[in-house]
């Protein structure tokens, strides 16, 4: 909690000094979204916000051949590591010779019957947070952290028993990945972003060819709500390019996603007014000061948001019921885990483990001896150039390719919260295919769903906040394997 005050007062202080230059870092996914959500509404940002395009030519150089670099990158343990039945890698892929800008994976092959299982590819957001740190090491990887940041132990619901599944640390600066050109970090958005995901997807399916032909899924959070509909993109105009499959891309998979800026505000303080963390008459000065579909905001707007900021960052808003962290350390022992019970300082954990020295050399990682410590959310990505105020564009896009599109939602998080994707989807205006109800799992309701014509899914997760598997495993990994099978969410109360 005091990361998340510290950040805050910083942002503060940041709108009320009115800079013009956008800065990013920040030290967890609390912060990121927050300061570039409120710099898109700043009068001189220096952000495009204009729709995402595909790059349209992309360098030939970017793509090597990979031979025998797969080999090189099996991580046969991770210290700590409980003894497992599947292969695991790590390394980095090169995306830009030149630059010499490189990317860093880790990559579960599935717990079984590998051959037949999809590959799915997981994006965290930010920008500039780490998969390894929140999708890999705290929600669907196959492993937690112990509390005192020197072993591991199993995650039973871990997505790699629906999948082989692909983390990615992107873009340059963020976790393990770098360039040696430091003017990189200064030059990250949206585009780059998309363009340099492609290139090492392109260059990884050559390093693990078995793959190339496999059914291929994206699927993130947060600000991945960008991340992912703009690789899917970028793979569907190169595959319309080039008149073949280079990538076998058969749909994508958001959570709690980053959409449509309009409604994601509007329903973000909504949501806050219905869960009694601002008051009614500062949630009626919202909707009378603030119109979120203008490029900056008036001083009324700045003033009440500012109060109702104050009001939600006293607690975790990314998850309104969840417990505070007070120790913000490891722990002399390790505490006896819990993958139902969260433990709100597990960020820490994460980063004593992936900072030791044996633990990078394992994982095949900071092999250039980076000069800043491995860490959740980038410090040193300092500008964000390019993000377009909606993605609905290219879900539509999607849809009409026949991707399958699924859009799921915790329904405790405050930040990116269920009003807000509602009114996004609602923004599309869609016929109802299938009429809202509850989906379950294991006999109890897992949360609710509804389908439109397309076959755009929405779902909620029950109980969970902002990272849906740390909160809720179980019903997590349902939700993924019913994505991935292409099957309806359970509307019966038979056990499963």
């Amino acid at each position: 909690m005091g990361i998340q005050l510290a950040g805050f007062v910083l942002l503060k202080i940041l709108i009320v000094a009115s800079l013009v230059e956008y800065s990013i870092q920040a030290k967890t996914q609390t912060e990121a979204l927050s300061r570039l959500h409120e710099s898109k509404f700043r009068e001189n940002s220096g952000t495009d916000t204009n729709s995402f395009e595909a790059i349209q030519d992309i360098d030939a150089t970017k793509f090597h051949p990979q031979d025998g670099l797969k080999e090189g990158d099996r991580i046969y343990a991770l210290p700590g590591q409980p003894k497992v039945e599947f292969s695991q890698y790590g390394g980095y892929v090169t995306v830009d010779k030149s630059a010499g800008r490189a990317f860093y994976y880790y990559f579960a092959e599935a717990q079984h019957s590998k051959e037949k299982l999809p590959l799915l590819l997981w994006l965290n957001g930010g920008p500039g947070c780490s998969s390894l740190a929140y999708g890999a090491m705290q929600e669907l990887g196959p492993f937690r952290v112990y509390s005192d940041g020197k072993g591991l132990y199993k995650n039973r619901y871990s997505w790699n028993y629906a999948a082989n599944v692909l983390f990615l640390e992107s873009p340059a600066g963020v976790g393990y990945s770098y360039s040696n050109t430091t003017s990189d970090y200064d030059n990250n958005g949206d585009r780059k972003t998309a363009e340099d995901n492609y290139v090492f997807l392109v260059n990884w399916l050559e390093r693990f060819p078995e793959y190339k032909d496999t059914d291929f899924y994206i699927s993130g959070e947060s600000y991945a709500g960008h991340y992912v509909p703009q690789l899917a993109h970028t793979i569907l105009y190169h595959n319309q390019k080039a008149k073949k499959t280079i990538i076998n891309l058969k749909g994508i998979l958001i959570g709690n996603a980053v959409i449509n800026d309009e409604t994601d505000s509007r329903g973000m303080y909504d949501y806050w007014e219905t869960h009694a963390i601002i008051s009614p008459e500062v949630a009626k000065d919202i909707r009378t000061y603030c119109d979120f579909n203008a490029t900056t905001l008036s001083p009324k707007c700045n003033a009440v948001t500012g109060k109702a900021n104050e009001d939600a960052y006293v607690i975790d808003i990314y998850s309104l019921y969840a417990p505070d962290c007070f120790h913000e350390s490891t722990t002399a022992r390790p505490k006896k885990p819990s993958l139902i019970n969260f433990d709100p300082c597990s960020d820490y954990y994460v980063y004593a483990f992936l900072n030791r020295p044996e633990v990078q050399e394992a994982l095949h990682a900071n092999v250039t001896k980076l000069t800043h410590d491995w860490e959740p959310c980038s410090d040193i990505i300092t500008k964000w150039l390019d993000s377009p105020t909606t993605i609905i564009p290219l879900l539509r896009e999607f849809m009409a390719s026949g991707l399958r599109v699924w859009v799921f939602s915790g329904d405790t998080d405050g930040r990116v919260p269920v009003t807000s994707t509602l009114y996004s989807i609602n923004a599309m205006k869609l016929p109802i295919k299938t009429e809202w109800h509850p989906w379950y799992n294991s006999g109890e309701v897992g949360g609710y769903t509804q389908v439109y014509e397309g076959d755009l899914t929405f779902a909620t997760v029950r109980g969970a906040g902002h990272q849906v598997p740390t909160y809720q495993p179980l019903r997590a990994l349902a939700l993924v394997m019913h994505f991935l099978g292409g099957t309806p969410l359970p509307n019966t109360q038979t056990r499963t």
